[in-house]
């Protein structure tokens, strides 16, 4: 399971050796709420090349201005302490398929950034 992080630990994490996968999320969003299992399931599967935490952008509203954070979910991969790619929900009605196509990017950016 994907572990819910503050902005100090989010601080830390940046500095350690692996890239960090970070789920922006709020509490009350349903997008969110149906992104959470394909989380769960990328970060089993990537748990040795990254690290996968989630954010709620309510109590770590610092964080998400840091990063310009302005609608939900996002999930940015950040490598080096720099992020290097992001995924929004889109404003079309087809979320289900999104999830999806989040999670095949979250792959695609783990192995082209560990690659290197």
């Amino acid at each position: 399971m994907v572990e819910q992080i503050n902005t100090e630990k989010f601080d830390e994490l940046l500095n350690g050796d692996k890239p960090v996968v970070c789920d922006f999320f709020a509490s009350w969003c349903g997008p969110c709420k149906m992104l959470a299992p394909v989380m769960d399931d990328v970060s089993k599967e990537f748990e040795d090349k990254a690290v996968f935490v989630k954010v709620d952008i309510d109590e770590n509203m610092e964080l998400a201005s840091r990063y310009g954070i302005m609608s939900i979910p996002l999930v940015a991969v950040f490598v080096n302490g720099e992020k290097k790619a992001i995924w929004r929900k889109p404003k079309q009605p087809s979320f289900s398929k999104t999830i999806f196509d989040i999670a095949r990017g979250i792959f695609r950016a783990l192995l082209t950034f560990r690659s290197k």
